[in-house]
Formats: C-alpha cells, structure tokens, sequence
C-alpha cells in the first residue's frame, strides 16, 4: 500500500469512526468507565439545595457567607488495544475480513478515549508481541495506531494469547482499560488473563466470520492453515471431519467465554456481517 493510498485508508476510517465515537459512543464511554474518584475543582458561595457537608468553614468564616467546596470526578484514564495479527485475522467471507473489523473497532473506541482526555496505548501480537506504542493523547497518536492496523506487517502468523497477557501485566503498572480484539481461537491463557484482570479492567471482543462455525460439505479440498501455512487435503463430504472440526472451534470459543468469566472480565462477541455498533453500544449500556 502506498503513501498515498494508506492515508486516504486512514482518513476514511477517521471519518466513519469519530462520526460513531462523537455521537454514539462518548458518552457510554465516558459513563461505563469511571475515573479514579474525585478530585476538588473550585470554591463558590453556597445555594440552596447544596450539601452542607460540602461547607467549606475557612472561607466562610473568612467572608461570613456560606461557601462549599466543588468536586469533580478525576476522568483521565489509560486505555489498551491489543490487537491479533496473526494469519487466522485475514479471514472474511461477508463484506468484510477480520482484520478491517478490528480496526475500526479500535479507531471507535480510541477515538471515545480521546474525547474524554484518556491516553491511548496499542500492543499488536501474534506468538510474540509485534509492536507496543505506549499510551498518548490526541488525535494524531489516535491517526498513527489506525496507520499501524492498516499497514503492520507481522513477523509471525500464529496465536499466543497468553504471552500478549503476559506482556501487559509487565508493561502496564497501573490501572488501565483494557481492550482484547482476536478471533480466540487459541488457549492456555487463562492464567495469565487472571493475573491481567487483576490490575486491568479487560474486555475480550471476538471477532469471528459464522463460515469458521463449521466447514461445508464440498467434496475433497486443498486448505491452507493460515497461520501455519500448512497444506491440508481435507475430506469435507465426511460427517466425521466436520463433526470434529465443529467441536474443536467450540472448545475454543467455550474456553474463551469461560476464562474471561471466571477473570470477572467482560466479554463481546462480534460477527464480520453484524453490527460492531450495536454489540459495544450494548455493552456498555449494560455495564453502565
């Protein structure tokens, strides 16, 4: 992709998903997630209806008029996307592959941290962690982290979405929103989701395509693991082979929805050819 063209990528996605964050999202966002506490803004003269607890007694005994004291909540938060790159990610039989989903679920969500003064912060894995850009504001960090999920080129194409845990639990120290984007198709990483979500507030978003549900019946096929690069003549006229296939993308997605239970972590499952809007509006309508 050249200059020229990941710049128009980037300024399309910009307009679609501030569009989304501004008018939809900002304020679920800003609702669901709280800040730290409160924090004292100013003094003024006391109203009628104010709390008397607020009284400020020095200033008022200063003036010999009631004043209180105003607090505001302390909003600024830190949020991470983490994102899968791995091969299984450029996937999509409808509209859309994986991989375009999960940027522009990340452009809406970041660009939501933004208008509220969060810091953002990217991590892209596969097996290994690609790329860390550590937390920032503004709108241009916000531009680069949709350059970097449009044009990132990953050294590896498999899934280890424990050491992506792992990583997070020794890069980030302090309490952060924390955003999981990957098909899940992976395990072993209960322990190190538990560990996570002991510090972070973490919501895992699998993004899935319902063909990986199960494979068709059409007769003898060449495929290709994506992550492995793999050739495999598979038998797809076997009840047998589709069966296990089937139970084995289950096990997955059983093991994904128990893991970030069990870890009081929540969870979105999002479909390429549903609505990405109303999943993460739902969502943060029912934790709000």
């Amino acid at each position: 992709m050249d200059t020229k063209e990941l710049l128009k990528k980037v300024r399309k996605i910009e307009i679609k998903t501030r569009r989304l964050s501004d008018h939809i999202f900002g304020g679920e966002y800003h609702s669901t997630f709280k800040g730290r506490g409160m924090t004292f803004s100013e003094v003024r003269q006391y109203q009628f209806g104010d709390d008397v607890r607020n009284i400020d007694w020095n200033v008022t005994a200063r003036t010999n008029e009631p004043h209180i004291k105003v607090f505001e909540e302390e909003r600024e938060l830190t949020m991470m996307l983490m994102a899968d790159v791995s091969g299984s990610e450029i996937f999509g039989t409808k509209n859309q592959f994986k991989d375009e989903i999960v940027t522009e679920i990340a452009a809406t969500l970041a660009f939501s941290a933004t208008q509220n003064n969060d810091k953002i912060g990217l991590i892209l894995f596969s097996d290994q962690i690609e790329l860390y850009i550590p937390p920032k504001k503004g709108r241009s960090h916000v531009l680069r982290i949709i350059r970097e999920l449009l044009e990132f080129k990953p050294k590896s194409k498999q899934t280890n979405v424990a050491e992506a845990f792992k990583f997070l639990s020794n890069v980030m120290k302090k309490k952060a929103i924390v955003f999981v984007l990957s098909d899940f198709v992976a395990d072993d990483y209960k322990q190190n989701l538990k560990i996570a979500s002991g510090r972070h507030d973490i919501t895992g978003i699998r993004v899935y395509d319902k063909h990986e549900e199960e494979i068709p019946n059409i007769g003898m096929v060449q495929m290709e693991d994506v992550e492995t690069g793999e050739m495999m003549l598979i038998n797809t006229a076997s009840k047998k082979v589709r069966q296990n296939y089937s139970k084995y993308y289950h096990e997955k997605v059983r093991y994904f929805k128990d893991s970030f239970a069990k870890s009081g972590a929540g969870v979105i499952d999002c479909r390429v050819d549903e609505s990405y809007v109303k999943k993460l509006l739902g969502y943060f309508k029912r934790r709000g």
